[in-house]
């Protein structure tokens, strides 16, 4: 979908449109940094800051085989963001749907949630929580293997 890449998109074009001025100004040494700045929050907000998304059924699947956690996020939240980031490379070892990709992702993140779309929602062993702390599901990743 294409509402994960807006924010990315919007990112990426204030400091396009940032660092024009500022170089039409003369100053090539402030719009530089201020371009690059631009470009990592669009790298950050983006799709590509986390780990491959995979459908939730096959997630869901692979959680009952394996017993790792399964994480329902999506583009752009600052939350989701944030736990990928203190999971570090721990990330990779779990299961990421990202529900504006999967309406049965979105479904279990409703249901979890009163019906809104609250994310991250981690599910292990079938039982969801949302939003929570890293070291939390850290430790429920050491406990799946």
């Amino acid at each position: 979908m294409m509402r994960a890449w807006i924010l990315p998109t919007l990112f990426a074009a204030c400091g396009v449109l940032v660092a024009a001025s500022l170089f039409a100004r003369g100053l090539p040494g402030t719009a530089v940094p201020l371009l690059l700045f631009f470009a990592l929050l669009a790298g950050l907000h983006s799709p590509l800051a986390f780990p491959r998304s995979i459908g939730s059924a096959e997630a869901r699947r692979r959680s009952a085989v394996d017993g790792r956690p399964v994480v329902y996020w999506r583009a752009g939240c600052k939350y989701c963001l944030r736990l990928r980031f203190r999971l570090g490379r721990d990330a990779r070892r779990l299961h990421w749907v990202d529900i504006w990709h999967d309406p049965d992702g979105a479904a279990v993140v409703r249901a979890a949630a009163d019906g809104n779309e609250t994310v991250p929602t981690v599910v292990v062993a079938g039982r969801p929580h949302v939003n929570p702390d890293a070291a939390w599901v850290r430790a429920q990743l050491s406990r799946s293997t």
